[in-house]
Order: C-alpha cells, then sequence, then structure tokens
C-alpha cells in the first residue's frame, strides 16, 4: 500500500495558554476528499497551518511525501510582493509551466490578472488567491472557508472545479451544501483531538451527535459509579485495609477522570428582541426603479411583503443586492416608483461589512455603548456577562478589544447587537459568514422562532432553502423576479443557475481573443459529424430519474438516522441504515459521476 501523502500524528499545541491541539490526527492519500469540522477556535485552521508547514507543532510527528505539491489558501494572501493579480497567482508555478493556467483561472473567476493587488475588494482578493491555490494543479488542495466572500455564482463554478479535479483535497467550511457535495471522508476536531468516519459530511452530524450522547451515557455513569463509592467509603469501610486502599485509590482515579474529563462547548442562545407584530401589511412596493450612471440596477419591481414573511435576496455580487434591500426598508429612495410601509415597523440590522466596529473598543462597550455593565433586552435590564455567554462569550473577554478577536467571534457580536434591538422585521446581510455549523443551526432556529418578518442577503444555499419561503433574483437589464420556496425551489423553477454559464470578467483584455461561442462555430466536412450511440442515449434520459430516486432513498436515510433516539432505542436499525446510506452514497455517486461524463461528452460532440 502506498504511502500517505500527508500524515499528521499525535498533533499538539499550546495557545494562548491553553492546549488547543491535544493529539490531532490526520492522514490523507492520494484523491481523497475530506471535510474537517469543528467548531470556532476549535483549531481547524491551525492544524491546516501545520499541515501545510506555515506553523510549526509542539509535539507529534509530520510527513509530507517528498515531491508532492500542496496548493494551500491563504486567508489573509500577502499581495505586497506582486504588481499585479496574475504575477500574485503564478508564484507557485513552474518556470516551464508558464502563466497559463493562472490566466485562466483568473478569467473563470471575473478578473483580468492586471488588476492592481492594493486596490481590491474582500471577494476579489479570495478569487485570486483560490487561483494561485489551483494553478499548480497540486497533489493535495488545503482549503480554509474557500467560499467565504464569494458569490453564488463563483461558489458553483469552485465546486464544479475542485469536482473535476484528481488532487486530493482537504476543507474547511461552514457551507453545507459545499461539503456535502465534495467530501468523501470527515475529521471531527473536539477538544483537542481529532476522530475520523469515512463518510462524507453528509453522515457527520447524525454520528456526532451520536457520539456525543455515547459520551453523556458515560459521563452519567461514571457520576453514579462515584457516588457509589463515596457511599462505600462512608458506611462500608471494613478492617481488611488493603482492598480498602486499593478501593480508595480506584475513587480517587474516578474522581480525577470526572475532574479532568472537557466537556463540549454549549450552544449559542440566540432570542430576538420583539415588538408587537404590527399590522399585516409589511412593505407593498409599486414598479421600484434605480439606476446609477446609465446603469439600470432595479427596473420595474413591485412586491408585496406581509408580516411573517421570510424572503432571501441572491444573485452575483455586483447584481444590486444590497440596492434592492436599502430601498425596501426605506434607506434608499427610488428613481421612480412608490413603496408604502405597514405601521408599527421597527428594523433591525445586521451589517454584512462590520464598519461599525471600533477596533480597540473592548467587547462589552461594543454591547451596551459604553458607560454602563447593563443592556436592555425584551424591556428588561440584562447584565452584559449574562448576554455575552449567550453568544459563547467567555467572561474574561469582557475588556478583549474588537480587534483581536477572530472572524467567528465578530460574526457573532454582530448578531448580539443586532438582535439586542426591539424590532418586528429583521434585516440579515450574510448572516452565516464566519459562524461555525452549530451557530448555524441555533440561527436558523431563531429565525423560524421569530414571529416578525425576514429579508436576507445570502450565498448560502442550505441556510437559504432552510430558513426562506421566498427568493428574488435579478434576471438582468434591472429585471427582478420573486420564486417561491427556497434556494433549490427557485432553481427547478428557474431551471438553470444564477450564472447561466461562466463568471464573467469585469473587462475583457483587448491582446487575448475572446473565447468561442459555439452557436457561431463553422460547421465542417472534413469528417462526419460524431453522435451518441443508442445505449448512451438511453442513459441520458434513465440517468437523471434514477439520481431523483436514490437521492430520496437517501433523504429517507439521513431522516431515519438524525432520530436522536434511535441509537439507544434500537442500535440494529441504526446500524442497518448506516450501512445502507454508505452503499447509497456511493451508488449516487457512479451514476452522478456517469451522468456528468456522458454530458460532457454530448457536449463536446454538440460543439463540433
Amino acid at each position: 500500500m502506498a504511502p500517505p501523502l500527508l500524515q499528521l500524528t499525535g498533533i499538539r499545541l499550546t495557545f494562548g495558554g491553553r492546549n488547543l491541539l491535544e493529539s490531532a490526527d490526520l492522514s490523507v492519500s492520494e484523491g481523497e476528499r475530506i471535510c474537517l469540522v469543528g467548531r470556532n477556535g476549535s483549531g481547524k485552521s491551525t492544524l491546516l497551518k501545520i499541515a501545510a508547514g506555515l506553523v510549526e507543532a509542539d509535539g507529534g510527528t509530520v510527513f509530507r511525501q517528498p515531491g508532492a505539491r500542496i496548493g494551500v489558501l491563504a486567508q489573509e494572501p500577502d499581495f505586497s510582493a506582486f504588481p499585479t493579480t496574475l504575477a500574485f497567482a503564478s508564484a507557485d508555478l513552474r518556470p516551464e509551466e508558464g502563466e497559463h493556467a493562472a490566466r485562466f483561472l483568473l478569467n473563470e473567476l471575473g478578473l483580468t490578472g492586471e488588476e492592481d493587488p492594493k486596490r481590491l475588494s474582500g471577494g476579489e482578493s479570495r478569487r485570486a488567491a483560490l487561483a494561485r491555490a489551483l494553478a499548480p494543479n497540486p497533489d493535495i488542495l488545503l482549503l480554509d472557508e474557500p467560499t467565504n466572500h464569494l458569490d453564488l455564482p463563483a461558489i458553483e463554478w469552485l465546486e464544479n472545479e475542485i469536482a473535476s479535479r484528481q488532487s486530493a483535497l482537504v476543507l474547511i467550511s461552514h457551507d453545507r451544501r459545499f461539503m456535502e457535495r465534495l467530501s468523501r471522508a470527515t475529521v471531527w476536531l473536539d477538544r483537542g483531538i481529532t476522530r475520523r468516519i469515512e463518510q462524507g459530511f453528509g453522515t457527520f452530524e447524525a454520528w456526532r451527535d451520536q457520539v456525543l450522547a455515547e459520551e453523556e451515557s458515560a459521563q452519567h455513569k461514571l457520576g453514579r459509579k462515584i457516588a457509589d463509592e463515596e457511599h462505600w467509603l462512608r458506611y462500608g469501610v471494613t478492617a481488611r485495609r488493603k482492598r480498602n486502599v486499593r478501593r480508595l485509590e480506584g475513587l480517587h482515579a474516578l474522581r480525577k477522570e470526572k475532574r479532568e474529563h472537557v466537556r463540549v462547548a454549549g450552544k449559542a442562545t440566540l432570542e430576538a428582541a420583539e415588538l408587537d407584530k404590527g399590522g399585516k401589511l409589511v412593505i407593498e412596493a409599486e414598479k421600484l426603479t434605480k439606476s446609477f450612471g446609465e446603469r439600470r440596477i432595479v427596473r420595474d419591481f413591485s412586491l408585496r411583503v406581509l408580516r411573517g414573511d421570510r424572503i432571501g435576496i441572491v444573485g452575483p455580487n455586483g447584481s444590486g443586492k444590497t440596492t434592492l434591500i436599502s430601498m425596501l426598508t426605506g434607506d434608499l429612495e427610488p428613481d421612480s416608483g412608490s413603496i408604502r410601509f405597514g405601521t408599527g415597523l421597527a428594523f433591525a440590522t445586521l451589517e454584512q461589512k462590520r464598519d461599525s466596529l471600533t477596533p480597540d473598543t473592548p467587547l462589552a462597550d461594543a454591547l451596551t455603548g459604553g458607560g454602563t455593565d447593563t443592556i436592555v433586552i425584551n424591556g428588561q435590564p440584562r447584565n452584559v456577562i449574562g448576554y455575552m455567554k449567550d453568544f459563547l462569550f467567555a467572561p474574561e473577554k469582557a475588556r478583549t478589544p474588537l480587534k483581536v478577536l477572530s472572524g467567528g467571534e465578530r460574526a457573532r457580536l454582530m448578531l448580539a447587537r443586532a438582535l439586542a434591538r426591539p424590532s418586528n422585521v429583521l434585516v440579515l446581510d450574510e448572516p452565516t459568514n464566519d459562524l461555525d455549523l452549530e451557530t448555524l443551526d441555533v440561527l436558523q432556529e431563531m429565525i423560524g422562532d421569530y414571529s416578525g418578518t425576514v429579508l436576507l442577503i445570502s450565498h448560502d444555499r442550505d441556510f437559504l432553502d432552510r430558513v426562506v419561503d421566498a427568493v428574488i433574483v435579478p434576471e438582468g437589464d434591472g429585471r427582478w423576479q420573486v420564486y417561491a420556496g427556497g434556494y433549490s425551489d427557485m432553481l427547478n423553477q428557474r431551471g438553470g443557475d444564477l450564472a447561466r454559464g461562466k463568471v464573467q470578467p469585469k473587462k475583457a483584455e483587448s491582446s487575448e481573443s475572446p473565447v468561442a461561442d459555439p452557436s457561431f462555430a463553422k460547421p465542417t466536412s472534413a469528417k462526419p459529424k460524431r453522435k451518441l450511440t443508442f445505449d448512451q442515449q438511453k442513459q441520458l434520459e434513465t440517468l437523471p430519474g434514477a439520481v431523483e430516486k436514490i437521492q430520496a432513498v437517501i433523504g429517507k436515510l439521513q431522516a431515519k438516522i438524525a432520530d436522536p433516539t434511535l441509537f439507544e432505542r434500537d442500535r440494529k436499525a441504526f446500524d442497518d441504515a448506516m450501512a445502507l446510506l454508505t452503499k447509497a452514497q456511493g451508488e449516487l455517486e457512479k451514476l452522478e459521476e456517469r451522468w456528468l461524463e456522458l454530458e460532457m461528452l454530448r457536449e463536446e460532440i454538440e460543439s463540433q
């Protein structure tokens, strides 16, 4: 058996006075697709940096197969030595490889290669960093939150690009849909140690809940055993001194085990401060139009929003999502059209850019406004420390300046500030950025329980499917369309993804030839045109139905496994369901690969 391309064994690291990694393992073989999951602050990014050689561990061993190329997505890329994005993206290519791969990837990601790195937005920086990681076609890709700052067309392009490559993959992401599609194994980093299952992310949460339930049961049994031994110590000591000493030593060991057990971190407690519901009508917009210069952003858009509606706005970056939501909330006047608001509306807004966070402001002051240690929630004063705990901030963090908070901590702070404002309309701009999966679950529950109206912008497909009941999508030339249901429902009704093709660059380079459009290809009589065989045509017709059937089977099995009582109630049924799920996922993968192969063949033939 060939050695792994990358192997980390028993990795230990102390950070900030605590043991961040106790005994972490990570093994990556050729072609493996692994998602690395864990709570914010659990050390996922640090473990990936150790794997890449960017951080040195305090203990453990790291093996990298000689000659293996590792592509790393930098979270904060350093552009200082590069005059253009093309120079940056080409930096890891060998001289004989040239710049072609980097230029192609930048173009696919919407960049020309001539951009000044000093003027890049967050999304553009992420696209340039992705091009650099992908350009050498590495043996292993280490990707830490690759979808952050990307819009939906870019996320879908990246998903397809990675799926088509042979590289091994280690992926950290909060995007469930992204991980479900790309992962074939899952490594869970929890309280400094790793556990692994040879299944993709789709089965992770049920498995995690099973592990935590077993751990809780074991701790309960340990507590009972300690209580029994303490009862013996008080009332059952006999003259047999040696046996008593051994039993007393055993009690001390049990107490030590109980004392040193690290409990799993709790969940955030998210609750919005709500006002009276107000009237049934929230917003009524008629033929809204807005342009900036020659560019038409919104054209003749009408919408009626009622109390309790959950509406998502999606689309490529720059399509006008923020402009539209600003008009719908009254923050921006339309050029023409009218908008009417219901009575008694109070908006609470979650900012995406976090511009209101002053770097040196202590965390507690950012919540209270400074000068007090209380915050008013639902009309009742609360100590700010208690409110911080609801959002998983330890009391000692109260005086921590905001500039040292992690991305996940900043995201939780912005939520805490927004939800503290009394409201009956929540306006959320990219609320899922930097949140871990557990906090995302709680956020979804909070939105579900919120009695008011929710307007949100998001690029998280799974989040949209779980939360909204209507989706607004740009259709070009300022036209926007409302679709009932979530993101997947929108795709089914619309008959295509948001990109309608690849992500387009901002500006085509005059020195480059435009990409040929198949519709303008000239026919040739040099040789007869190829055709799909009868069997291939038949497979293309039947594969979608087969995929749909097995997806339905997988959905039923996942729903069965998600039952938190199944494992204890019927262990055999749980094991049987897990085995059937693994088999069904393998069959689905084969069907999808064959479908993709035939579709690519069909497109190749049609373009001749």
